[in-house]
């Protein structure tokens, strides 16, 4: 077969250094990883994509054709408030591109999921599972469209995830910049405060109006809900991770512009992290640093420190275990443990701290101050040296504010001496499970009672609100694992239910928690109950035992009565058979790895 002709051979030489290899996923990626935009810019064959991208308004001339190619990657949805101004960042980040002297592409990723909205029905359960959906476009838009880097914009729970997912898969120089959190509420309220007032409700202690009101001041406006949840502490993570700009996970959305809080506008430190995120991936691109020369295990036990210091969301457990399996990076959950150990707590914020919002978290200081703390003072195992897409992470740290010693304690009098995450196991959870220690009451971390057993989410929120769970009580929903959901769907309801009406129990499942989760809540049990783990066998009325600072959670049965229970066990069906979710069920690995699917 005949050499295609190069046109302009500049155009294929660009600097490809180390990390231009990665994870195995096809020829095609490994030739977007080599040759970036070249490959549809630099060969006569490929004029007509020149052509089409004329036509697009991409290159204003074939003779421009010759410049970097960027592509930004959005999220923008109406769907979740965190997403509605993400056009705004797009179009800063792409006028800094142009001005940079790149070629720019624009593209929108779908199943943008707001866990709010989907709470409470049928489809939570494509939450998790859209996080892979979200990596796998990624690749299609890259793949089918090679350029030289890209800007993932995203926000909400499991798209920021998905697009972490996305950099380290494909391993083509990348910057993350999110939208950024939401302002508070009035009177000190978010999200967490409606799902709460809902429980209240239900027990006499709310009138109808009242949650209406409720409803209409919680949420002002734009940005990922104000609290440390999901979203806010992925956002953070990218940070700590060196994969997005200082200040990423913390300076909101919007800001007030009158002192009674009734107007508000695009923050222009917001903005302003967009266009470094360009000039950010200009440098990445300079120097060929990649994703992968970011995300590694040091990287990781950094994001790690981080979330234990910060008491983030559990759902940060899940999410790192997946980015580590994508960066190829061997990463046990035991290791979790022993980060929690070492790194005290020394921040609180919604929902464990109901009147602190990410904005106070930013005004004082943020990731890099919370991170100079516990560097200094800490004793955790930081790695200032980390290389990020900004310098090291110490370029950050070394120049962050010092602790306030309120919404950031020093190390010297944290919050608790262990992290704000702890990775249980016992007889219930072979392979482990996980509670967000800072949302537990100290009477709490130990506690034992007789098993409530519901075989779903929605299940459990009826029998909380209807009056069946009563204080003493260890409420187990099961099948609602990775698999058996399918999807893992969220538990903010049954657990919002049970603090607002005041129930003193506790909760254990193989499911998930939104990271507005408060309360002892044990999540993310692995094996789960549909791989035939022993959460499986627990009967109505078992004695469950759950030790958090001895990290066990352990039904009070014999090895021999949890063996016979097992082996007569019946075979899993899914509730799911045809459609995607169907196709993930069958897929997709434990949560103890991830809940990742098979290649």
């Amino acid at each position: 077969m005949a050499k295609q002709k190069t046109i302009n051979p500049a155009l294929g030489k660009r600097k490809r250094g180390r990390g231009a290899t990665g994870p195995e996923v096809n020829p095609g990626v490994d030739d977007l990883r080599r040759r970036g935009g070249a490959i549809v810019t630099a060969q006569k064959h490929m004029i007509s994509a020149w052509g089409l991208m004329r036509a697009a308004g991409i290159i204003e001339s074939f003779g421009k054709r010759g410049k970097p190619l960027a592509t930004i990657v959005n999220s923008f949805s109406t769907h979740a408030p965190g997403h509605v101004h993400l056009r705004i960042l797009e179009e800063e980040i792409r006028k800094e591109l142009h001005r940079l002297g790149f070629n720019v592409w624009t593209a929108n990723v779908g199943a943008v999921v707001c866990d709010g909205v989907a709470m409470g029905h049928f489809g939570m359960k494509y939450s998790l599972a859209s996080r892979e959906l979200i990596t796998d476009q990624v690749e299609t838009i890259l793949a089918a469209h090679p350029c030289d880097a890209w800007v993932g914009i995203g926000n909400c729970d499991k798209i920021v995830p998905g697009m972490f997912n996305a950099m380290a898969r494909m391993n083509l120089p990348a910057v993350y910049v999110g939208g950024g959190p939401m302002l508070a509420g009035r009177e000190d309220t978010d999200l967490i405060s409606i799902f709460e007032a809902v429980g209240k409700n239900a027990v006499g202690g709310m009138s109808d109006r009242e949650l209406e009101r409720m409803a209409a001041i919680a949420c002002p406006g734009c940005g990922s809900c104000a609290g440390l949840f999901t979203a806010n502490s992925m956002n953070c993570l990218g940070e700590a991770l060196g994969i997005a700009p200082p200040g990423n996970g913390t300076v909101t959305a919007e800001i007030w512009t009158d002192a009674k809080k009734t107007r508000r506008k695009i923050n222009p430190a917001r903005l302003k992290i967009a266009r470094e995120a360009a000039r950010l991936l200009k440098n990445c691109l300079d120097r060929d640093f990649r994703p992968l020369d970011a995300i590694t295990r040091k990287a990781i036990d950094n994001a790690f420190v981080c979330d234990m210091a910060m008491g983030g969301s559990s759902n940060t457990v899940l999410h790192t275990l997946a980015l580590a399996a994508a960066a190829d990076v061997n990463y046990d959950i035991r290791r979790i443990g022993l980060v929690s150990r070492r790194t005290p707590c020394i921040c609180k914020l919604s929902p464990s701290r109901p009147e602190i919002h990410m904005e106070d978290f930013d005004r004082v200081g943020g990731v890099a101050a919370l991170l100079r703390e516990i560097h200094e003072n800490g004793g955790a195992d930081l790695s200032l040296d980390a290389p990020t897409v900004w310098g090291t992470l110490g370029d950050m740290v070394h120049k962050a504010k010092k602790s306030d010693g309120d919404v950031i304690r020093s190390a010297a009098a944290p919050f608790s001496k262990g992290g704000g995450l702890a990775i249980l196991f016992g007889n219930l959870a072979p392979d482990g499970a996980v509670v967000k220690t800072v949302g537990v009451a100290e009477d709490m971390r130990k506690f034992s009672g007789p098993a409530r057993i519901f075989e779903s989410e929605e299940a459990a929120r009826d029998g909380i609100l209807s009056g069946r769970v009563k204080d003493g009580d260890v409420v187990v929903i099961r099948y609602e694992g990775p698999r058996g959901g399918p999807g893992m769907q969220e538990m903010l309801s049954p657990t919002a239910a049970i603090q607002g009406a005041g129930i003193r129990a506790a909760l254990v499942t193989d499911g998930r928690f939104s990271g507005g989760t408060r309360g002892l809540c044990v999540g993310h049990v692995s094996p789960e109950a549909a791989a035939g783990g022993p959460l499986a066998i627990v009967n109505d009325g078992d004695e469950i035992a759950i030790d958090v600072d001895a990290g066990r959670v352990d039904a009070r049965l014999s090895e021999g009565e949890i063996a016979r229970r097992l082996k007569s066990l019946p075979p899993f069906v899914s509730k799911v058979r045809h459609g995607w979710l169907a196709r993930y069920s069958a897929a997709v690995s434990s949560a103890d790895k991830g809940a990742t699917l098979s290649p």
